[in-house]
């Protein structure tokens, strides 16, 4: 009996002392995963160079709408789709037999108005040689005189209803305005061109498309960045291989809001970009994508853009010396009640000793120091750093993670890559 208690003491103490391993270890692994896996960049200087992404559509700088002043029948089309015309080349004929009969018609009136004015006249001049040897009385003479101009009214009304008669009958041969490639035709011969000078149906397009432009709707973020003359680069989608370049010529002062009263509402205003040179497959319609260059600043300070973060004001003031077991959530802390504070832009800074330089139990570095900086614009890729941070010092790059929640000022970490 005795030699079996002796063997479940032995198997009671070695199951201890495995238990006690056991915890010893896991302290060890949990005291090692606490550091924080990190990448981390340097800090050095470079060029920043800030755009306004946008897109939108390519558009002729210059586009003329053909339409007719009066309603007619279309009775020929001398061009179709495509066609490179010349300014004053024939483009649309519209029947004018009504038009040649009202033409007629106010050349009948002119004549007839010459004719009666051609009689009083003669009848004044008579009239006047009778007044002058007093055989006739004033009132006579007014008389002739009156009628005399009243003639000559109506001489100057009919011909200004001949001239518009004519004008009407000249636009029923409509000419192209300016050189230009006919883009669209609306019509076909024998359609019904409805005319008006103030409503009048668009029956052909003409369009520049030497000189081409894009139109972009830009947020009321980034318009205020952007002024006449940026330079900005183009890509066209149906040519992702090619490069264009533009310049900002207009700028809209009103904006355009979509989905008005919504949480979609968006505020845009429409910029247009000149561009310098065109690419002969080009068409008008095409999208593109645009980024326009609103400032360049050489030889400064950057760090990645990833790199940045925010914490409550005094966060770096925070020492990471807390256990596990009462670690509590820092940003609700700061947020809840009479401890909310105002939130700062901040970077983590990887050196080999704490913050204030004392020792941390049970942590041999590196560590991640908050620093709060100062930033001024950003690329698409980094941000220019104007003060907080020197020169060939290594901030955290990655990962995401860490950087937006798991790092703490001073908190342990591993470095997995350093660039």
């Amino acid at each position: 009996m005795s030699k079996k208690k002796n063997k479940k003491k032995l198997l009671l103490i070695g199951g201890v002392v495995t238990l006690l391993v056991i915890i010893i270890l896991a302290n060890v692994f949990k005291a090692d995963d606490s550091a924080v896996k990190v990448e981390v960049e340097e800090v050095q200087k470079g060029t920043v160079i800030r755009k306004v992404n946008a897109s939108g559509k390519i558009q002729p700088i210059k586009e003329i709408k053909i339409s007719a002043t009066t309603s007619a029948w279309v009775t020929d089309i001398t061009v179709k789709e495509g066609d490179r015309v010349q300014a004053g080349q024939l483009l649309i004929t519209l029947d004018a037999k009504q038009h040649l009969a009202t033409v007629e018609q106010a050349t009948s009136s002119v004549n007839s108005a010459k004719a009666s004015l051609k009689q009083v006249s003669a009848q004044k001049k008579r009239m006047e040689s009778l007044y002058a040897q007093k055989l006739i009385s004033e009132q006579e003479l007014e008389s002739i005189t009156a009628q005399y101009e009243l003639n000559v009214n109506q001489l100057k009304q009919a011909k200004a209803a001949l001239s518009s008669r004519e004008d009407e009958l000249s636009k029923l041969k409509m000419t192209a305005p300016s050189d230009g490639i006919v883009t669209r035709i609306n019509i076909e011969i024998g359609e019904m061109a409805v005319g008006s000078m103030f409503q009048a149906a668009t029956l052909m397009t003409i369009a520049d498309l030497t000189k081409l432009e894009v139109e972009i709707d830009v947020n009321e973020n980034d318009v205020v960045h952007i002024a006449i003359g940026d330079t900005t680069e183009i890509e066209v989608d149906a040519f992702q291989d090619t490069m264009l370049y533009g310049v900002v010529s207009e700028i809209a002062h009103v904006a355009e809001t979509s989905n008005f009263g919504t949480q979609e509402q968006v505020t845009n205003f429409k910029v247009k970009i000149r561009m310098l040179h065109s690419h002969p497959q080009i068409r008008s319609g095409m999208s593109a994508n645009t980024n326009i260059i609103t400032d360049i600043r050489n030889d400064v300070l950057t760090i990645p853009i990833q790199s940045l973060t925010v914490r409550p004001e005094g966060y770096d003031k925070e020492i990471d010396e807390k256990e596990e077991n009462v670690e509590e959530d820092e940003d609700k802390k700061y947020r809840s009640g009479n401890n909310k504070k105002e939130m700062i832009e901040l970077v983590f800074v990887v050196q080999n000793e704490p913050a204030d330089g004392k020792e941390i139990k049970g942590k041999n570095g590196p560590f991640a120091i908050a620093k709060p900086v100062k930033v001024g614009i950003s690329s698409e890729t980094h941000y220019e750093i104007v003060s907080g941070l020197d020169a060939g010092e290594k901030v955290v790059s990655g990962s995401y993670k860490a950087i937006s929640r798991d790092l703490k000022h001073n908190k342990e970490v591993k470095l997995e890559d350093e660039q």
